[in-house]
C-alpha cells in the first residue's frame, strides 16, 4: 500500500502540537488562572439567570448555554475577570466556534447583544 513521503520541516520549525504544548504550559493550569470554585459558583448563578446562548438568540436559535465567556479576554486582569457586565452565556459550539475565531483575529471582539466592544 502507498505511504505519504516524510513532510519536510527545517529544523526551526516546530509542529502544531509543539507550539500548542509549549502555549499550554506558559499560561498555566484553568485553576492558576482563576477558574476556581468561587468561578464555578458565580458560574452557575450567571447561567441559572441567563440560561440561553446569546450569539444563537441572535441568529434567531435557542440553545441551551453551558459556558460563561469573558466578551473581553481578561488576561489575567481580576477586575475585569469578575466584572459580570464582561461575562455572556454561550453554548459550546459557539464558544468552541465563533469566540475562538474572535480572539484569534480574524474577527473582532463582538459583546453579546452584538455590538462591537472597543
Amino acid at each position: 500500500m502507498p505511504q505519504l513521503p516524510p513532510t519536510f520541516r527545517p529544523a526551526t520549525q516546530r509542529d502544531k502540537r509543539e507550539r500548542d504544548r509549549e502555549h499550554d504550559a506558559r499560561r498555566g493550569s484553568a485553576r492558576q488562572r482563576g477558574y476556581d470554585t468561587r468561578w464555578d459558583k458565580a458560574r452557575r448563578t450567571y447561567l441559572m439567570a441567563h440560561p440561553l446562548c446569546v450569539m444563537c438568540e441572535r441568529e434567531g436559535r435557542v440553545t441551551a448555554a453551558a459556558v460563561v465567556d469573558h466578551i473581553v479576554p481578561h488576561r489575567g486582569d481580576q477586575r475585569l475577570f469578575w466584572n459580570t457586565g464582561n461575562w455572556q452565556s454561550l453554548c459550546v459550539s459557539c464558544h468552541s466556534r465563533h469566540k475562538q475565531r474572535q480572539e484569534s483575529g480574524s474577527v473582532g471582539v463582538i459583546s453579546g447583544d452584538g455590538r462591537p466592544l472597543r
